[in-house]
């Protein structure tokens, strides 16, 4: 078991650790991070899974294509996690403490969760960070997934910002990449090309299926979703967080905007893919740490 007093130290170089976050949290710095950015599985009651494909032309194939050709898929790479807790605020609740423990005074938590345990994830944010630590409900849009007949089609996740210090928060508007106008010929051409401030709603594509960005990991989210939050609630060089890293899109939008991240995934795919996706970013330094909290563990 990690000990809470075997304290990882926050240096010169990005970490990417293997472990249960729960016990690798403890051992964090206490007020290290801007920002701390939480993508927990969602509580569907269901397995997440994502499978990769190879698909060449066979006359005997599986799949038929444009103008009758047919072709044969072959499964190169299959990556799934549960997706269900008996208890689900009982899972989060000892996580979210720490996680407001480790803000810096002016840091924010992203919480991002959908519609199924957004009102109950937000009362026990509301309890551990107080009502008037809370930011905002950030509503983000998109158009994928099943469009059921029988009731409005669920397209929207939604990501709960409360800060460590009510009023006392970093928040850097003019660092948000701005967004088109819908009606652009309504304020002039000057500010059409300067383009608008996000608001509390974005509409933002999921990662494309054949985008520069897939990793093939499950329910992988875009990198201009978390941009805009590294973007607006991290300092230049500042330390951000993620319990729950999964493909590491915090990690390559960190690298991007000059800002230290601090990783962690229980699954050996997950680190797989977020070793490969960041390149140099775990250091030498940061494979020992992984190995000794792996070995930690056991």
């Amino acid at each position: 078991m990690l000990m809470a007093a075997d304290e990882i130290k926050l240096g010169g170089d990005d970490l990417v650790i293997a472990g249960d976050n729960a016990d690798v949290l403890g051992r964090l710095p206490d007020e290290a991070f801007d920002l701390v950015y939480m993508d927990p599985p969602f509580n569907t009651g269901r397995a997440q899974a994502r499978h990769t494909l190879e698909t060449a032309a066979a006359a005997n194939g599986d799949r038929v294509g444009f103008g009758g050709r047919t072709y044969k898929t072959r499964l190169l790479q299959s990556l799934a996690y549960d997706d269900a807790f008996d208890d689900y605020l009982a899972f989060l609740e000892p996580r979210l403490a720490r996680a407001r423990e480790l803000l810096a005074p002016h840091g924010t938590l992203y919480f991002h969760i959908d519609y199924r345990e957004a009102h109950y994830c937000k009362l026990l944010l509301d309890e551990l960070f107080g009502r008037d630590a809370f930011l905002n409900e950030i509503i983000w849009a998109y158009d994928y997934g099943a469009k059921p007949k029988r009731r409005w089609p669920a397209k929207h996740d939604t990501i709960l910002a409360y800060v460590r210090t009510p009023g006392g928060h970093h928040f850097d508007a003019e660092a948000v990449e701005r967004e088109p106008y819908m009606a652009p010929g309504l304020v002039g051409a000057e500010k059409a090309a300067r383009g608008k401030r996000p608001t509390d709603v974005w509409f933002h594509t999921i990662v494309p299926t054949n985008g520069a960005e897939k990793t093939g990991y499950p329910t992988q989210k875009p990198e201009g979703v978390l941009r805009r939050l590294v973007a607006a609630s991290a300092r230049p060089a500042g330390w951000c967080l993620d319990p729950f890293a999964g493909s590491g899109t915090l990690g390559a939008v960190c690298q991007q905007l000059g800002r230290r991240f601090v990783l962690i995934d229980h699954s050996p795919d997950a680190v797989a893919i977020m070793r490969r996706r960041l390149g140099a970013a775990e250091s030498p330094e940061g494979a020992a740490e992984s190995a000794r909290v792996r070995a930690a563990q056991t």
